[in-house]
């Protein structure tokens, strides 16, 4: 037997893997999964009936072309069909987009930190990654993001809110970097939390979208309507964009059972913004209670709070795990907390408590 291995692409070696939330050590102390940014409620009315039905057809694939939820999607935002693509979640369809866009030679850029599955899926593609520091204060520097483009760059990626931080980029910031950016460049803006945003000054960026051609949104089912584990997502671009969209889509990778979910949740609508306003509640809760703390927390958008705590990251999430719920280190850089259950959201400022007396 040969002892030479099958030759794989070199650019895999610099390719980190992506490392999903930690969930809770089934039989252990941990109650709470505050580490992935999951809706902590069940889904929505009408979801689990469509899911149920649609599960005794098993044997037969999907609608490849999602004809119902694009219809759906269609008329709830908008826009024409044309201009819409799905894919299994945001990150899917993110890398659908790098294979439209990139490749060997090229250069993408994006803030860091920003969402850890951009540098994993720029790689993938073959091109260059090219990471912009946040502020100070945690925002895309998009006047750095602006100078960092090249005759190379092909996709700039701008996280809005940014994942982890929560920060978010405001209107008149973001259509002045939009006037730098060349026309021949894609700006995706990853908008997976959407709907967590409060702030008037943080544009839709479906609106943005209508009127430059260069820009596409990203949005998702698996936060706020609670579909994480159903994995479908979807694009709002131009004909172009969109139609390169579903020439990379993987065939039939959005189940029926996703497809079917989406639908009956668009429809939920009522219910869906009571339930995401109960998590904005527990967010200002749990970034008061942070702040009275002493702890300097940046202010998020999103369904989630970020602590910078440096070399004290592990050992803050340890304390949390040994207390009873998970969160989200990224180590020797800071800690992402899910905003959970009520008493999951107790728990963590609690541990936050103790552990800045500390400090």
């Amino acid at each position: 037997m040969s002892d030479k291995t099958p030759r794989l692409r070199a650019e895999l070696d610099g390719v980190p893997t992506y490392k999903p939330g930690k969930p809770a050590a089934a039989g252990g102390p941990v109650a709470y999964k505050l580490s992935s940014n999951e809706n902590p409620y069940p889904p929505l009315p009408g979801v689990m009936e469509q899911v149920t039905a649609a599960a005794g057809a098993f044997n037969r694939y999907p609608d490849m072309a999602c004809t119902a939820l694009m219809n759906e999607l269609s008329e709830r935002f908008g826009v024409p069909l044309s201009h819409l693509a799905t894919g299994t979640g945001s990150v899917g369809v993110a890398q659908q987009l790098l294979q439209a866009t990139s490749g060997p030679g090229d250069e993408v850029i994006y803030a860091w930190r920003s969402f850890e599955a951009y540098p994993i899926i720029t790689r993938i593609s073959g091109a260059e990654p090219v990471q912009v520091p946040l502020t100070a204060g945690e925002v895309h520097d998009l006047d750095a993001m602006a100078d960092a483009i090249t005759d190379r760059t092909r996709l700039i990626f701008v996280c809005n809110p940014n994942n982890p931080t929560g920060t978010v980029v405001r209107r008149a910031e973001l259509e002045r970097f939009l006037d730098r950016v060349p026309s021949d460049v894609l700006v995706v803006l990853d908008e997976a939390y959407r709907e967590f945003i409060r702030d008037p000054e943080v544009p839709d960026g479906i609106e943005i979208y209508r009127d430059r051609p260069n820009v596409c949104v990203l949005r998702t089912f698996s936060k706020a309507y609670g579909l994480a584990g159903l994995r479908v997502g979807f694009a709002v671009a131009h004909e172009p964009v969109a139609a390169a969209l579903r020439k990379t889509a993987v065939p039939f990778g959005v189940s029926q059972l996703a497809q079917d979910a989406a639908v009956a949740s668009l429809r939920a609508e009522d219910e869906l913004l009571g339930r995401v306003g109960s998590l904005v509640g527990e967010r200002t809760r749990v970034v008061e209670g942070l702040r009275e703390q002493g702890w300097t927390v940046p202010e998020t958008q999103a369904n989630f709070v970020w602590l910078r705590l440096g070399e004290r990251t592990v050992d803050f999430a340890a304390a949390c795990e040994k207390a009873g719920v998970v969160v989200r280190p990224f180590a020797g850089e800071g800690m992402r907390a899910s905003i959970g259950e009520p008493e999951a959201n107790d728990i963590f400022l609690k541990t936050a408590e103790a552990f800045r007396k500390e400090l």
